[in-house]
């Protein structure tokens, strides 16, 4: 019993070690930027997400699991989705579908674009949670001449979509450096420095990280618009659980006072 307990532990151990390479390699062996999560709690925040996700994912990557009538959850009526929001359909119960064809999708991207109603949920893992994923992974993107849409990506190298928000943040180049082997001087791996401006965008770079991070709040949201409901609901739960265990406890105290 002990042998196969020790084997279990082993084997439990071993999938945990290749596991986290497998999760640095689905990241680029990036490290991700801690997305701000107050912004789940601003409304303001996530209208403007609504309308960048919209205007810039929503050409090419659906969101099939979410009507357009439930971003009245984060404030917006239903005339300002219908007039600001809605650019595919006439019905604010339709879902958020679009008239791209997967099969010339394919042929253009090299993949179907994938709907994004639940990524950032489905990008979580061992780097971080699926919002710092999609935080770091829309703000490093930089111009390679090497590939075919001429992007690249830190967090997802060869990466085959475009940069769609490029005029908002410009066009960059990423600046490396040689680092030789200190054992071996034939050997040279190449260390990420930073990033060079080539072409100003529309937004200075704190605009743009703000906007990237109103942009991944409604993503988060729409995986689970309830979420904020919940922990609101969550605190007055355990708000409840204190005082009845207060009451519990005096009530216990009283219950036994006479019993030796």
């Amino acid at each position: 019993m002990k042998k196969r307990f020790a084997s279990l532990i082993a084997g439990l151990a071993a999938c945990f070690v290749l596991a986290v390479p497998v999760a640095q390699a689905a990241s680029g062996g990036m490290p991700l930027d801690r997305f701000p999560e107050e912004k789940l709690q601003d409304t303001a925040a996530l209208q403007r997400g609504a309308k960048l996700f919209v205007n810039y994912c929503l050409n090419c990557h659906s969101a099939a699991f979410m009507r357009y009538n439930r971003m009245q959850d984060i404030g917006l009526t239903v005339e300002q989705i219908k007039t600001n929001l809605m650019f595919a359909t006439d019905k604010v119960g339709d879902t958020m579908k679009v008239s791209l064809d997967p099969r010339q999708a394919k042929d253009w991207f090299g993949a179907t674009p994938p709907d994004l109603t639940v990524v950032a949920r489905s990008r979580a893992g061992l780097g971080g949670s699926g919002a710092d994923y999609l935080y770091t992974y829309l703000r490093t993107y930089y111009r390679d001449d090497t590939k075919a849409t001429g992007w690249n990506n830190l967090v997802f190298p060869s990466v085959g979509m475009p940069h769609a928000l490029w005029e908002l943040q410009g066009e960059r180049r990423a600046v490396y450096e040689e680092h030789a082997d200190a054992h071996d001087a034939s050997k040279v791996t190449h260390v990420f420095k930073g990033f060079e401006q080539i072409k100003p965008g529309q937004m200075t770079a704190a605009e743009y990280d703000s906007a990237v991070g109103d942009l991944v709040a409604y993503l988060q949201w729409m995986g689970e618009p309830a979420q904020g409901y919940r922990v609101k609901l969550g605190a007055w739960v355990l708000l409840f659980l204190s005082i009845f265990t207060l009451f519990a406890w005096r009530l216990n105290a009283a219950y036994w006072k006479d019993v030796k």
